[in-house]
């Protein structure tokens, strides 16, 4: 392995609701940058991540905190498109302000599903998701971010609504696909059909594909597949401390933060089965602790493989 690697951030928004005590309606934390209040806010979050890239002399990929700012939860919250556009604009800005000097960063606009993340909910055809999604990557497009990414999607035909609206817009795409406790993805397609279905759509133009908001327990065996050419499309890994499903972690009340040296164990394990990743961070339930933990394991030359770890 080489340090050809972007450290990104963890669990924003369960950081910011467990450990700080916000209220964050419709677990959006984009109204933040409206406030200089909840600016400081975002800017104490993100410095301990630059520490990590920092300490380990890697990259830093630098999210914007748009999950929710989107048409339709835009709209929830009081923004109009107008409003969105703005703000959209904003988060890019206030991100290229915060990337540190020191540090090599680029800046990711996050793109949010149309539903809550977990579920499917109103599936869109292809067509629908590239008109919903292009306002907000224009959006990130003119404010000169230089990659988007889909966070947490849940079926493949919002993931290639968005790669071709990624393409109208000239701007490079990622997109993260998130997977149930069986590794399946919320529609019950594999995660391998999933990949392999949004780059016959698209002519592989996805600059690359994710694993977000699950355990490694969740998707290891998946990825145990003769055929290594779909997971070679895999390029970052940001897995959730819980091992705990969705609908455990929608009604859970306490954060459920896991063990950060156990969780650095599995990323371990995982390194040899994913060879193409290259941006790696914590989803639900991880902070700083745990990207610095993962972020280690990633760059040694041998891993460890601790015998007392069971799936």
């Amino acid at each position: 392995m080489t340090r050809n690697l972007f450290v990104t951030d963890g669990g924003l928004e369960t950081t910011l609701v467990f450990h700080e005590g916000l209220e964050l309606p419709c677990f959006a934390a984009f109204p933040l940058l409206d406030s200089e209040q909840g600016r400081a806010v975002l800017r104490r979050y993100f410095e301990p991540y630059f520490v990590v890239a920092r300490e380990r002399g890697t990259s830093f990929q630098l999210d914007t905190v748009t999950w929710r700012a989107n048409r339709d939860w835009g709209e929830r919250l009081g923004y109009d498109r107008a409003a969105l556009d703005r703000i959209n604009q904003q988060a890019v800005g206030f991100a290229r302000d915060l990337a540190p000097v020191d540090l090599a960063v680029r800046i990711n606009g996050v793109v949010g599903p149309r539903g809550d993340g977990y579920v499917v909910g109103e599936r869109m055809t292809a067509e629908d998701a590239e008109a919903y999604h292009a306002d907000q990557v224009r959006s990130f497009a003119a404010a000169g971010a230089d990659l988007v990414s889909a966070i947490t999607f849940t079926y493949v035909e919002e993931a290639i609504g968005l790669v071709r609206a990624a393409e109208a817009a000239h701007v490079p795409v990622v997109v993260s696909f998130t997977v149930e406790t069986d590794g399946r993805l919320p529609d019950r397609s594999s995660l391998r059909d999933a990949i392999k279905a949004v780059d016959a759509a698209t002519d592989e133009a996805a600059e690359a594909f994710m694993v977000n908001c699950a355990h490694p327990t969740h998707f290891a065996h998946v990825l145990d597949d003769d055929d290594g050419a779909w997971r070679a499309r895999i390029g970052g890994l940001r897995a959730n401390a819980s091992t705990k499903s969705h609908a455990e972690l929608d009604e859970s009340t306490e954060l459920d933060e896991g063990d950060p040296e156990e969780l650095a164990a599995r990323y371990a394990q995982l390194r040899a089965q994913l060879p193409a990743a290259t941006i790696i961070g914590g989803c639900c339930g991880t902070d700083a602790r745990h990207v610095a933990a993962v972020a280690s394991v990633w760059l040694r030359d041998e891993p460890p493989q601790p015998s007392c770890l069971t799936p």
